[in-house]
């Protein structure tokens, strides 16, 4: 059996509480009609949690619980390695929220079910975040290694490079306090 996620009151000490909303999120139109969902409760994760069939990172949760998904303002995520998109680095467009109203949430219409049914994308996890490239790559958790009650990694899978699949970071917190602004790569 799946651990569902603890009530938010035990999260007070992660660190991504202390991100700022208004300063971390693009709330703009597109952001608000397609990603942006409605506040979540602890029923609602565990619903989630039971039909992705793994325990989300508390760090994504409590994200999550201040501002259920959305265009973040930084974009960008360094590599080692070259991925399609670019030499040294991948780039995102939102990160699902959970819900399922929106589209681009964790289980909307263009969710974690979807990648996997309509493009092949193999299953290592939940597909939690977008990349410009329409569908050709997508950063996840993966879960292979930590089983679906653990910490999962965060990796790029690359469709155009046969699945080719990259690790990001070692965890969601490690995943959003990496991003950096677009303007921090030569992108020319």
């Amino acid at each position: 059996m799946i651990m569902v996620s603890e009530p938010i009151g035990g999260w007070s000490d992660d660190p991504l509480i202390e991100i700022n909303p208004a300063e971390w999120w693009d709330d703009d139109d597109y952001a608000l009609n397609h990603y942006v969902g409605k506040p979540p409760d602890n029923d609602l994760v565990a619903s989630v949690e039971t039909e992705l069939g793994v325990r989300l990172p508390r760090s994504y949760v409590a994200m999550m619980y201040r501002h259920n998904g959305g265009l973040p303002k930084l974009t960008c995520f360094p590599t080692s390695t070259p991925t399609t998109w670019a030499e040294d680095h991948v780039a995102i467009t939102g990160i699902f929220g959970l819900d399922r109203d929106r589209e681009h949430s964790l289980c909307g219409t263009a969710g974690n079910p979807f990648w996997a049914r309509e493009w092949g994308y193999p299953d290592l996890g939940v597909y939690f975040a977008d990349c410009p490239s329409a569908g050709h790559d997508m950063v996840a958790m993966d879960y292979r290694l930590c089983g679906p009650s653990g910490e999962p990694r965060i990796v790029h899978v690359d469709q155009e490079w046969e699945y080719s699949i990259t690790v990001l970071a070692s965890s969601f917190t490690e995943f959003v306090k990496g991003l950096r602004s677009a303007e921090d790569f030569d992108t020319d």
